[in-house]
């Protein structure tokens, strides 16, 4: 498979450059307005196809690894903020969001994680958890560089100080969204004690029961922001449609694996007492394979021009009109023929 899709942004950027150069500008491919859909479709398949099922794999096992040193983390922070049953919401709520099969998995050894961490050991766990919990960050944020076509140069030490920042974001955001479902649920209690007759505004307000899906939409939005190549982080390279496509691919999977496994006759005669680890690994997988997806859906929508940017080298007799760019901070250009980019 391919190392970087040639549909990728930089990659569709760099052609058509190099065609303004040879050509100049009647000639940029532009895309008819019938015909974007179709090749917003190609690009994504393209990408998914070039190295997906590679990240998906490599996000089912970083998934696996990672949810523990998660909790442990949520269950530091909630110490350190005085609200230590805030961890044992994280932890619920988390499990909740899963199949049934991979929830009665992880419910039992999630409990005894929380319950047998305290003190010191508490915050040794969350610090080593930070670390192997960034380490699931820094897949997603490759999944991205290769979604747009570029590379890393910046300090090992820098990328993985921005990671632990958003794993300690994401459980901040988590313990945000449970509190505010608490209240939701209280208001809701609240009406129909108060109002017998106010079935319906009790009923609105009973949302919160789909609050989950919020902050795991929120939380994949911070993610895509955050790890995108900073060249693509303006306003018009939209973010959210993959955003939303991994919510919902995230609720699909969860409500339709379990009626795929039973069909299939479950997996225990196939893997015997593994056949839990095998089901949470497998939905991890169709998991990763969203995220790759919803990465490839923001890289296909992105229009980037046939801007070259300085210090990129082209030839051709319209070379000098080219529109040239100031790279971003931290990347690096590269100097041979056709531009190369990394950041």
């Amino acid at each position: 498979m391919q190392t970087v899709s040639p549909q990728s942004p930089e990659a569709r950027r760099k052609r058509l450059a190099t065609l303004r150069a040879r050509f100049g500008e009647e000639v940029v491919d532009r895309i008819r307005p019938g015909t974007r859909p179709f090749e917003v479709v190609k690009r994504v398949a393209i990408g998914v196809y070039s190295d997906g099922f590679i990240h998906a794999g490599n996000l089912a096992y970083l998934s696996l690894l990672a949810i523990f040193p998660f909790i442990i983390v949520a269950a530091a922070l909630a110490h350190l903020l005085g609200r230590s049953e805030d961890a044992q919401l994280v932890a619920i709520n988390l499990i909740a969001r899963l199949p049934p099969d991979v929830g009665s998995l992880l419910k039992d050894p999630v409990e005894a994680v929380l319950s047998a961490r305290h003190g010191p050991l508490l915050w040794f766990g969350g610090i080593v958890g930070l670390w192997t919990a960034a380490s699931f960050v820094e897949t997603i944020r490759d999944i991205l560089r290769r979604a747009y076509g570029v590379t890393f140069c910046k300090p090992f030490w820098e990328y993985r100080l921005g990671s632990i920042l958003l794993i300690i974001g994401a459980v901040l955001l988590m313990m945000t969204a449970f509190a505010a479902q608490v209240v939701l649920t209280g208001i809701h209690d609240l009406i129909l004690h108060l109002f017998p007759f106010s079935e319906g505004a009790a009923h609105l307000i009973g949302f919160y029961r789909f609050a989950p899906a919020i902050p795991l939409y929120v939380t994949f939005y911070a993610l895509f922001v955050s790890l995108t190549p900073a060249r693509y982080r303006s306003i018009r390279c939209r973010k959210w449609p993959g955003a939303l496509l991994v919510t919902l691919w995230w609720l699909l999977i969860a409500e339709l694996l379990p009626r795929a496994i039973a069909l299939a006759g479950g997996y225990s005669l196939t893997y015997g007492s593994l056949a839990g680890v095998m089901v949470a690994l497998l939905f991890f997988f169709f998991i990763g394979l969203g995220v790759v997806m919803g990465a490839e859906l923001n890289a296909a929508l992105a229009e980037t021009g046939g801007k070259a940017l300085r210090g990129e080298v082209y030839s051709g007799p319209f070379s000098d009109k080219l529109e040239v760019e100031e790279p971003q901070p931290g990347e690096d250009v590269a100097k041979e023929e056709g531009g190369g980019v990394t950041a």
